[in-house]
């Protein structure tokens, strides 16, 4: 069975990371949930998408020039609820089952934030999520000093056209993403449908997944191929969708 994760807690459904989407989300009977980990002024960790606040939220400029405090009082659009803490977020998922992606996010300049990697892994023990949680990132730097400081914690790479060409192209992006061992790799739709064999050898076809299909034309055909994940903002439509094809 392909799993699907919700995206950024199935952001066409619900505001895009929220704690009321992440709720509801684990209510559906999806099997995990992908959402974005962010840098504050104050080194906490706030979960939002972009670097900047002004696409989701009712506020301006970059997460990193804000407490999270701050943050914690900035309203989340169509929402009423302000960006929550990382912290705030595995306390609710953590009464779930979900599978959890937690992606390392890199700062406005497009800079890995110093230190980030020790401060989430720190945090994923607090809440005693280490065998639930996936760490994910586009920069394999990330995901070499997360398997360094904690070799049992499973890390994801994210690979999209731009990466990979910033890799060196594809065949060079996948001869370094398996020098890190028991990685995961989670490709966007459109390079993958014409590579899923190279991937699937190179990996396995339990440790390949895609993102994002969401019309039911592309869920349909991405839950049955040889993927271990699909990761969609569809997640309602999705199961619908899986459960027909096991019909």
């Amino acid at each position: 069975m392909v799993m699907i994760i919700g995206h950024r807690g199935a952001r066409n459904l619900w505001p895009e990371n929220s704690i009321e989407g992440f709720r509801r989300l684990a209510e559906l009977g999806v099997e995990g949930v992908e959402f974005d980990v962010h840098m504050t002024s104050d080194r906490q960790l706030a979960v939002i998408h972009d670097p900047t606040l002004e696409r989701t939220t009712t506020g301006l400029g970059p997460v990193s020039a804000r407490t999270l405090a701050e943050l914690q009082a900035t309203t989340l659009r169509d929402s009423a609820e302000g960006i929550p803490s990382l912290d705030q977020v595995l306390e609710v998922l953590g009464e779930s089952p979900l599978e959890l992606h937690i992606e390392l996010k890199t700062d406005a300049a497009g800079s890995a934030y110093a230190g980030m990697e020790v401060k989430v892994l720190e945090a994923v023990r607090r809440h005693r999520l280490e065998k639930r949680s996936v760490l994910t990132c586009f920069m394999l730097e990330v995901l070499e000093t997360v398997r360094a400081l904690s070799p049992a914690v499973p890390v994801l790479a994210s690979l999209d056209r731009r990466s990979s060409e910033m890799l060196g192209g594809l065949d060079r992006a996948i001869d370094r993403l398996k020098a890190i061992p028991g990685i995961y790799v989670a490709v966007e739709k459109s390079l993958l449908v014409h590579r899923v064999q190279q991937f699937s050898a190179a990996f396995g076809a339990d440790r390949i997944g895609a993102w994002v299909p969401n019309d039911e034309a592309d869920l349909r055909y991405w839950l049955g191929q040889p993927v271990r994940q699909i990761t969609t903002d569809r997640p309602d439509l999705a199961l619908r969708i899986r459960a027909e094809i096991a019909a």
